[in-house]
């Protein structure tokens, strides 16, 4: 029994950090597309300018969503620069990026969540935790479709 709850716990810390791992990656990902946004040029500028704000308003959402979560499971979600850019599996703008290089640099982004999230959704089906699982599956769902439209982009 006591084995068992041990288990437990342990697919409960597993799935608090992967959660956190979102709540880092959306936080970086949150302020990349600020840059991305304040400093695109060049001939698609109206274009991306307004995309990069959609996206970045979507990305804070996705923050405080999944923080929320977190708080509800009784986790902390992380909160401090430092934590966050030491989480995260994105990195962050590099400040000398072209128009097509910031778009790539998003499908990447956008490649390595959606990666992260599917394993995210298959631990919290492992640990019941349906919601979590929905969660992620809708976040999913909207980055491909970004995901879809940015490759577009990039294919002009």
């Amino acid at each position: 029994m006591a084995n068992t709850r041990a288990k437990a716990r342990d697919k409960g810390t597993q799935l608090s950090n992967t959660m956190n791992k979102q709540v880092a990656n959306f936080s970086v990902l949150y302020m990349k597309l600020h840059h991305y946004h304040w400093y695109v040029k060049g001939e698609n500028f109206f274009t991306l300018h307004v995309k990069f704000e959609e996206l970045y308003n979507e990305a804070a959402l996705h923050v405080d969503t999944i923080a929320e979560r977190m708080l509800a499971l009784g986790a902390a979600p992380a909160s401090t620069l430092e934590e966050t850019l030491k989480l995260s599996s994105l990195e962050e703008a590099l400040g000398d990026e072209s128009a097509n290089d910031m778009v790539q640099t998003l499908v990447d982004d956008v490649n390595t969540i959606c990666r992260e999230l599917s394993e995210g959704i298959t631990m919290a089906e492992e640990h019941e935790d349906e919601p979590t699982a929905d969660l992620f599956t809708e976040i999913r769902a909207s980055l491909e479709k970004h995901g879809w439209m940015l490759r577009a982009y990039l294919a002009s």
